[in-house]
Formats: structure tokens, sequence, C-alpha cells
């Protein structure tokens, strides 16, 4: 089968061609005005820039599956594929264990100062009085979330000798089961929490689910730890929790800014860089110099076996079709 690779990257690109070396490979997107160059296409692969719509379907008539190299996969008209016959298949996802483990290098890059350590050695000052930390072991965390990234992030603390709050509307038994945690209403949790890490999408419910009103019912000397998404929490709460000193310490690996951000991967690519504003937002952002705060350039999920995940599910999709037994499909 011809099959056509969409929007590659240099990370991914030799490990495709290695699986695939008959396969074009092309860092264009699939679009109805360039769909018409691939008429005998049977297998497409692409990520969420291109727009597999009706018109597209319709100029490729021999197109039987797609691999979609995301997990969201709203960029495909799959109701109208499935009456073409059509399968998809996603990555139902790559990164979860990778969050935790960036949240908790937030963590301990505040708790134990290990950022202002590093300046203060590289001034070949030694002076103890200001760099002294707190330990994680017997503090609170709140977990808010408890999907596959909240679970990782809970599995995490237990071994830090942490105690367990949790938030979410749906309650995992499974991990009640497995964890001597808590659920408690949100109130709670922030009012108990030595950590808070939100662990949300973002939507209509979640959107400033930390604000201005709720900021100063956090614990005293607590930290607010948000590598999800940044419209999670409104940036004028943080500095007022900052400036009121009941944030200790703030570590961002999002923004508030970040709001046509869907999918992880985006930020590695061309079209997201044309497309955003990120980095002069960032300058100008109040928080960037303040220093209880730590920001993150949304790398959280950014790890060789990250993006090693998503080739090899894409990979492993694709030869699955082939073998008559289409796994992941949507």
């Amino acid at each position: 089968m011809k099959i056509v690779f969409f929007e590659v990257h240099d990370w991914e690109e030799e490990v495709l061609r290695k699986n695939f070396p008959d396969a074009l490979l092309t860092e264009k997107k699939l679009t109805a005005e360039t769909a018409s160059r691939f008429k005998d296409v049977e297998i497409i692969s692409c990520f969420i820039y291109s727009a597999i719509d009706k018109k597209v379907v319709d100029t490729l008539p021999l197109l039987r599956f797609i691999a979609t190299r995301s997990t969201g996969f709203d960029h495909i008209d799959s109701s109208y594929c499935k009456t073409k016959h059509i399968t998809i298949s996603n990555v139902p996802e790559y990164g979860s264990n990778t969050v935790a483990e960036h949240t908790f290098g937030l963590i301990l890059s505040l708790t134990r100062k290990i950022y202002q350590s590093v300046n203060q050695t590289k001034r070949l000052n030694f002076n103890h009085a200001k760099i002294r930390g707190v330990d994680l072991f017997g503090k609170t965390i709140g977990i808010v979330g408890t999907g596959k990234i909240g679970e990782h992030v809970l599995r995490i603390a237990f071994g830090f000798g942490m105690k367990v709050l949790a938030f979410d509307v749906f309650k995992r038994k499974d991990l009640l089961k497995q964890f001597p945690f808590q659920y408690v209403p949100f109130e709670d949790l922030i009012a108990k929490s030595d950590v808070v890490t939100l662990h949300l999408p973002l939507n209509n419910k979640t959107t400033h689910i930390v604000n201005k009103k709720n900021i100063l019912k956090f614990k005293k000397g607590s930290y607010l730890i948000n590598t999800a998404r940044g419209g999670l929490i409104d940036t004028e709460a943080i500095i007022l929790g900052l400036n009121k000193d009941i944030l200790a310490g703030v570590g961002l690996d999002v923004l508030e800014e970040e709001k046509q951000l869907g999918e992880e991967a985006q930020v590695l690519t061309t079209e997201y860089d044309r497309n955003t504003r990120l980095k002069t937002l960032v300058y100008n952002h109040m928080l960037i110099n303040h220093p209880h705060v730590l920001i993150t350039p949304h790398n959280a999920f950014n790890s060789e076996e990250a993006l090693k995940r998503i080739t090899d599910t894409t990979i492993f999709n694709i030869k699955s079709f082939l073998s008559g037994r289409p796994e992941h499909t949507v």
C-alpha cells in the first residue's frame, strides 16, 4: 500500500524511514489544495494541522487508513470517514509519567531552592542562610485531577512519604483500593495542602479553577504547580498569592496565554511556532523574574521516551492495520 507521512519533523524522520522505506515523508500538512497530488495514497499519517475533512477524503479515493500522530483527532472528520470505511487510529497517550516527573522536578526545585543554590554557587557564594529548603516527607500534597498524569504524581508522592489529598469530579475507586489517600472538596484541598498540583483538562468548568477569591484560602506558605493548562489559573491570582505571602513558591510549565494549545507535541512544530507570540508574552510577564517563581517553556512532556512513544505507537498502528488487526482505533 502507498503510505504518505505528513508534517514530519526531524525527531521522527529516521525511525519512520527505517520502518517504511518506500513511504513518502513530507514536512508539509495535507490540505484540500494539496490533496489532489496524493490521489493514489492508501494510508496517511498526519499531525493535528492536517484537516482531513470531507473534501480531502473525497479527493483521496483509495484512502483506507489514517494514523494520526496525536492523541486528539478532531482534525479528522471521523463520521464521514466511517461512511467511507476508512479506519482511524491515534496515539492514546505518550507522556503521563513524563509530565508527572517534571511536576516533581518543579516541586523539588522550589522546596529545596535548587535554582537559587546553583546560581549562588556560580558566584562562588557558599553561604547557606538563604538557600535553606523544606522536606517533602510528611507534607501534604493536593492533587487536582486523578487521571493518568495525576495517578503517576500520586505514586511518586507516596515514594517521598507524603500525605495525599485529591480532588476530581470522577473518583477513581481503583486508586482508592491501592493507595491510602482521600478525595476531598476543592476548598478543603487548597486549605490543607502544602503543595497543590493541577492535572486537569481546560474547559468551561475548569477555567480559572484557581482564582483571586480562592487563592486567599490556600494554606499559608504552600506551593502551587501547574503542568496542565495555563488557563486553569488566573494569573492575577498568582501575583496576589505571592504578594500576600500565601504562596511560598510557584512552578509553571504552562501560561494562561496558551489558550490555543490542544496537544503537547504542538509546541515542537513549526506551525505552532508561527502562530504564537508566547516568547513575547513570557518576557512581558510579571512572573518571569520573580524570585519565588519557576517557569519552564511547556516542556514537561518533552522527553526522548515520550517522543519515541509517539512514533512507536504510530508504527505499531500502521503495521497492525496492514496485518488486518487495527489497534487504537477511534
